[in-house]
């Protein structure tokens, strides 16, 4: 006996009310770092600034400054602080999105790899929205940028068996609570497009918005250094290789084809494509391996733009992007992330 479908009916995204555009990073790190960054590396920063992929970020603190040489206690409060309130925010605008109260909900799963509380953001969520203290909560850590997927994976097998119950699917990440900045090129590009952000989905088996078909992952850990946080001085160092687009552009479209082989499906025959996106290279990079068409990218391009790169929470912006401009009864979607393990993740949905 096969299971009921599952569906995923909403989407709301929240974002930090501190907004920068590229330029105002520009004067930023040149007035607090310009002495301790080799010239060239002031030239890479001002090229990746002054790339229009990405125009205007938002960031989880009320004054910049606060960056400068931040102390560990006082970030993993910012981070506490503006996780909370930026999930909660998604979360119950999913919920009402959906005409769903916080009893509701069965199923709880939050992701996040910028920082590390115990107990997790779960815990303040069931608390601040008042979910049933008997809500399954789980905290994912360590998926980095592709978390979202497992996310809404996790949360679909977490229904129950009979009844119409929900799961609350959170991914949320305050990337400034990682900064760091040194002449090294993984921090000067990270500085450069990463920004802070939360997104939400509600899924369950009642029949509306996207039915989830299937999902891909391809793991690649012999690749674990190419795309990372690492440890030093005890605070979380973001680390890229120059290869990572090549990598990832590989990895994803191994695992679009495995998503969409079995159903006797092509690229050409998906209609719309929410891809994470990493960034300007990663996504060429993508567009190449996959075959997409641009007009493909142009959601993914648009959120990169407006909010830079947001790690597992963008391609939940993406999706909502598409959304909002219309998805015919019928369409096919694909979901795509890719991050930390190294792995890429896919999820094939289909409009109701």
């Amino acid at each position: 006996m096969s299971s009921p479908p599952v569906y995923l009916s909403t989407v709301a995204t929240a974002l930090p009310p501190y907004g920068a555009d590229q330029d105002l990073a520009a004067s930023f790190f040149r007035e607090h770092y310009g002495n301790r960054l080799s010239p060239r590396s002031l030239k890479v920063m001002e090229n990746i600034l002054g790339h229009p992929g990405i125009r205007r970020r938002h960031f989880a603190l009320e004054d910049p400054a606060c960056l400068v040489d931040e102390d560990p206690d006082s970030r993993i409060e910012r981070f506490t602080r503006w996780a909370v309130t930026l999930s909660v925010e998604s979360a119950a605008m999913a919920l009402a999105e959906a005409g769903l109260s916080p009893q509701d909900v069965s199923a709880l799963i939050v992701n996040t790899c910028t920082g590390y509380l115990c107990p997790g953001i779960s815990s303040y969520l069931i608390e601040r929205l008042g979910l049933l203290r008997d809500v399954r909560a789980f905290d994912l850590v360590g998926s980095g940028c592709g978390g979202a997927i497992p996310n809404i994976s996790m949360g679909a097998s977490l229904l129950p068996v009979d009844g119409d119950g929900r799961a609350l699917c959170v991914s949320v990440e305050i990337c400034s609570a990682t900064f760091q900045m040194a002449d090294d090129l993984s921090l000067i590009l990270s500085n450069s497009i990463f920004a802070d952000g939360a997104a939400a989905a509600v899924i369950g088996k009642k029949r509306s918005g996207l039915e989830i078909i299937r999902s891909s992952t391809r793991h690649l850990p012999e690749e674990r250094d190419t795309i990372r946080y690492i440890h030093r001085g005890g605070q979380l160092h973001n680390q890229l290789s120059r290869r990572l687009p090549k990598v990832i552009g590989r990895t994803v479209a191994q695992a679009v084809h495995s998503l969409l082989e079995p159903m006797g499906l092509s690229v050409p025959d998906v209609d719309h494509w929410a891809v994470h996106g990493g960034g300007e290279s990663v996504l060429a990079s993508v567009g190449r391996e996959v075959d997409l068409p641009e007009a493909k990218l142009a959601p993914s391009r648009r959120v990169l733009e407006r909010c830079g790169n947001m790690s597992s929470p963008s391609v939940l912006f993406v999706l909502k992007d598409i959304m909002a401009g219309g998805i015919e009864p019928g369409s096919w979607l694909v979901l795509v992330a890719f991050g930390a393990g190294l792995s890429a993740h896919a999820m094939l949905l289909r409009a109701v």
